[in-house]
């Protein structure tokens, strides 16, 4: 081991990406991903290979606005470097906000304390012409109020059986929802949720049931019944991706990540 070599630094990212050009975060054989493309541009930057390491896998056309991710390189790159480097390399689609350093000991997924989503929905009669996989359509009219109520019964920690992917790998479904919150305006409507982890397909199982009681198919009070029967197959529904965004993952203050700007399609 030649102890003279210079020994890697770690940085971490901050990502935004439009999930319908990617068959999801993680690499795949033969398709497009978000961590796929990230590890090219980079490598081509340090002039090696470079893993990514991501706080949250997203799925085929989910998006992100505020992805955090880390990988370590020992080539002598400034933070400008590293930046408009990758972002001239990244198709259109994906862009790096930040380059940040940071410890060795920080890492993108087991060092985030939440993770937070956001779903937003356009509600009117007629599809939309320029945010088409970008927002989930709802043509029914939507009751927020009725929305708000089915919410209330999801807040809190709980077994989210139900509310996953039956193929969904984790090893338990107990999760603390911190936050599920249903703001409007106008033709909008997004869904906000919050907690330290989510289950595989969690938030657009959870939407596809507020879907239902906001156009009256089913009462608020079904949301907690759905919970409580801790099955899938009593649930609504699944919403789509198009609509699913990766808003920010959050961590402790020592590490001074940035903070991202809600997004805002209003």
């Amino acid at each position: 081991m030649n102890d003279s070599l210079p020994k890697p630094a770690r940085y971490a990212l901050t990502v935004e990406y439009d999930g319908s050009q990617f068959n999801g975060w993680q690499v795949q054989t033969g398709v497009p991903t978000v961590q796929e493309t990230l590890e090219a541009a980079l490598s081509r930057v340090a002039n090696h290979p470079v893993r990514v390491t991501g706080a949250g896998r997203t799925d085929t056309g989910v998006h992100a606005t505020g992805q955090v991710a880390h990988f370590d390189s020992a080539s002598p790159r400034s933070l400008r470097s590293w930046l408009k480097g990758a972002n001239t390399l990244l198709p259109q689609g994906a862009s790096i906000l930040s380059v940040l350093p940071v410890g060795s000991n920080f890492h993108a997924r087991f060092s985030a304390t939440g993770r937070a989503y956001r779903y937003v929905i356009f509600n009117r009669p007629v599809a939309p012409t320029f945010l088409r996989s970008r927002v989930t359509w709802e043509y029914r009219p939507l009751d927020v109020s009725r929305m708000r109520a089915a919410a209330a019964f999801l807040v809190g920690q709980h077994d989210f059986n139900a509310y996953r992917a039956v193929a969904c790998q984790s090893e338990g479904s107990i999760r603390e929802l911190r936050c599920l919150r249903v703001s409007a305006s106008g033709q909008w409507i997004w869904v906000d949720a919050e907690a330290e982890s989510f289950l595989q397909h969690m938030v657009r199982n959870i939407v596809g049931v507020l879907l239902a009681v906001g156009a009256g198919e089913k009462e608020p009070a079904w949301a907690g019944e759905v919970l409580n029967s801790r099955d899938r197959a009593s649930g609504g529904a699944t919403a789509p991706p198009d609509g699913l965004y990766f808003a920010r993952a959050s961590y402790p203050a020592p590490y001074e990540l940035p903070t991202v700007p809600e997004c805002r399609f209003w």
